[in-house]
């Protein structure tokens, strides 16, 4: 065989059609490395890595880039200022030493009292080896791209509080009939922080836009289970360590979840966009979300019945995407916060584009309606936590326009069904593209996200419903069964169907046995979505070529296909590959630009088409790359097939390809050839 073939083979085996487009084939030709005999593997293959198992040395940075270098300046600047008080009852976590406190901390050398609030302020928001190099204006620096980051965090304090802990903590939840004295406690921490502030600094209040307020302890939300039910058997083996400092009491109290925890972790107080956290609180980038951009909370209550599945999960900043980082969600009580929380999510397309962080024309934005007259549309889409890629976007949104209701989806009981997505009042389709690098690197899987949207904020209606904006399209929505921690006497609990981890295997995948799905349809919304393929660049970024048609109608372009089978029938051996060139004979047609929100005409013309393959002979089979394929008229794209016979087998076969429209379900056409096993 020549080697101007054997090239062509080793490079169509990297992906699983190949375009006969110049820009592409220049990438594609690199991506090299099957042998002709061995046999394909998942061109893009679903490896989620669970929370709990990760490390730091997950950590993938941004390649050329580091939005956390203090040198570089937003666009808004965004000044806060951080206080930092404790209490009678509760010195600094960080003051202790090491792992000297009931919980555990602090994890590393203490630090002295009158140094604390320089200590927190430098570790939001300078880059070191205590805070990894990641800070909360490197957060928010990479999700602007440049746009929004934290310019100042002025350290005051430390301060000490006029009441005892458990006087502010326990007002929250039910929880004011614990108290240590019978009193009913409604303090409220921030108006005392602020007053203390102002006593000795005057009123600073005015030179900031917003106030973090860290308080001695911890944050309720880090410590309420891992100290609660699941290092206690029952409320009644709670030790007295752990329990009321009036012996006479309960060793337990109230929560926000679930109905008991430790004392000492129920006197904590509930984090807060205010903005108030404890020593271990990682959700700081999370509560400016709401304070810097009004955006709500996309979470559910995953611990009471009926279960009720998240919005978003782990995908994004304002759900529990929040909780990302190494050791995942049950090592959100370690002080200082380097686990657990420490490094959230990327935000999803909706919130990115609500909040200014993408130009117009990143995002390529699609009318339902206007898909019907259109035909498909096929894009490419670059990982989200990049600038797109030429000739790419940041993701593609599609507008459920056309007749009300807007959303077609029916209504379902929330209640009997709790993979419900509630009231069916979303706005719009968005895909993009997650790939595990920068804050991403703690997202569990690389793929295509694929959600509805809302673009108002609404509760979700029903038995435990919530707010919720982002309902992202699980590829795998049967129970991920996995343990969620193990009980003091050894029996496992399982995430429960509304666990935001149920999500870790949500993302789409481009090819086939990936593991997961390369395609979705929404029958009632009339939309078909196609993971048609992936590809990487040179710095190793993520880009996958997405498709999306419409139920309705398939556009006014002539579509057309031929197949043309290899010139050498011949395999080598137990196993080898076929190569099938599938062409465009359709024709182009002039579009109205104005159908879509922007003009989208550079993208309507491909056609996409399902490929399946067969063979005929006793011991022999036929594996394809990937099911899809797109073209422009006119265009030829490579199809591998690798063919394979069982030891002892017939030497010779019938090899099938069929190729089929899928904007026009009777453009089809197969073509077979006979080959021989040498």
């Amino acid at each position: 065989m020549k080697k101007t073939v054997l090239t062509v083979i080793f490079a169509a085996l990297s992906l699983a059609c190949i375009s006969q487009k110049p820009a592409v084939n220049t990438a594609r030709l690199k991506m090299t490395g099957y042998e002709l005999s061995v046999p394909p593997k998942p061109i893009d293959p679903q490896i989620v890595q669970d929370q709990d198992d990760m490390t730091w040395d997950d950590y993938n940075p941004i390649p050329g880039k580091n939005w956390a270098d203090p040198s570089l300046e937003p666009g808004r600047k965004f000044r806060m200022a951080l206080v930092a008080v404790d209490f009678p009852d509760q010195p600094f976590v960080i003051t202790q030493p090491k792992h000297s406190d009931l919980f555990g901390n602090p994890q590393i050398d203490p630090i002295l009292r009158e140094d604390v609030p320089r200590f927190y302020s430098d570790f939001w928001l300078k880059p070191s080896a205590v805070n990894h190099g990641q800070t909360i204006n490197g957060y928010w620096m990479e999700q602007s791209r440049g746009r929004f980051g934290i310019t100042a965090l002025d350290a005051f304090g430390p301060y000490r509080m006029p009441a005892n802990l458990w006087e502010y903590g326990l007002n929250e939840w039910g929880q004011h009939d614990f108290t240590p004295d019978g009193r009913r406690p409604s303090k409220r921490m921030e108006r005392h922080v602020d007053s203390i502030w102002r006593a000795d600094k005057g009123d600073l209040k005015s030179q900031y836009d917003a106030i973090l307020r860290i308080y001695a302890g911890y944050d309720e939300t880090g410590v309420w289970q891992e100290f609660g039910e699941m290092k206690f058997l029952s409320k009644d083996d709670i030790p007295p360590e752990w329990g009321n400092p009036d012996t006479t009491k309960p060793r337990w109290a109230a929560t926000r979840y679930v109905p008991w925890t430790s004392w000492k972790a129920a006197q904590m107080q509930w984090g807060l966009s205010s903005i108030r956290q404890g020593e271990n609180s990682g959700t700081i980038t999370h509560e400016l979300g709401h304070y810097a951009f009004s955006i709500g909370d996309n979470n559910n209550n995953p611990y009471v019945e009926p279960y009720r599945r998240v919005g978003s999960g782990t995908w994004d900043m304002m759900d529990r995407g929040c909780f990302n980082g190494p050791g995942g969600p049950h090592m959100r009580w370690v002080v200082p916060p380097t686990m657990g929380a420490a490094m959230p999510a990327g935000l999803m397309l909706r919130n990115r584009m609500i909040n200014g962080f993408l130009e117009k024309e990143q995002v390529l934005t699609l009318s339902r309606e206007g898909l019907a007259l259109s035909g498909p549309v096929v894009a490419t889409v670059t990982a989200r936590a990049v600038e797109p890629l030429p000739g790419s976007f940041a993701g593609i949104v599609v507008r459920l326009d056309g007749a009300e209701p807007h959303d077609r989806t029916p209504v379902d009981d929330p209640a009997t069904n709790p993979l419900s997505p509630g009231i069916p009042n979303y706005d719009f389709y968005s895909l993009e593209v997650v790939q595990r690098i920068g804050y991403d690197s703690f997202c569990p899987d690389n793929g295509v996200l694929l959600a509805k949207n809302k673009d108002k904020e609404s509760r979700n209606g029903g038995p435990n419903g919530f707010n919720c904006f982002n309902w992202v399209i699980d590829a795998h929505p049967e129970d991920i069964n996995m343990v969620d921690y193990v009980r003091p006497d050894g029996q496992k609990v399982m995430r429960t169907i509304a666990d935001y981890r149920q999500l870790n295997d949500a993302l789409f995948h481009a090819g086939l046995s990936s593991g997961s799905l390369a395609e979705w349809t929404d029958e009632h919304n009339r939309l078909h979505f196609y993971i048609i393929d992936k590809a990487k660049n040179e710095d190793g970024i993520m880009s996958y070529e997405l498709g999306i048609r419409s139920l309705d109608g398939s556009g006014s372009q002539k579509r057309g296909v031929s197949v043309t089978t290899p010139r050498d029938k011949k395999i080598n051996g137990g196993g080898g590959y076929v190569l099938f060139t599938v062409r465009n004979t359709g024709e182009p047609a002039a579009s109205d630009p104005s159908l879509h929100h922007q003009n989208t005409t550079k993208w309507l013309n491909s056609d996409i088409y399902r490929i399946t393959a067969g063979c005929e002979g006793e011991g022999c089979s036929a594996t394809l790359l990937n099911g899809f394929i797109s073209l422009l008229p006119g265009e030829s794209g490579v199809v591998p097939v690798y063919i394979s016979f069982e030891k002892g087998t017939s030497r010779k076969a019938k090899i099938s390809l069929t190729v089929r429209s899928e904007s026009n379900s009777q453009i089809e056409i197969t073509e077979t050839m006979a080959i021989k096993r040498k």
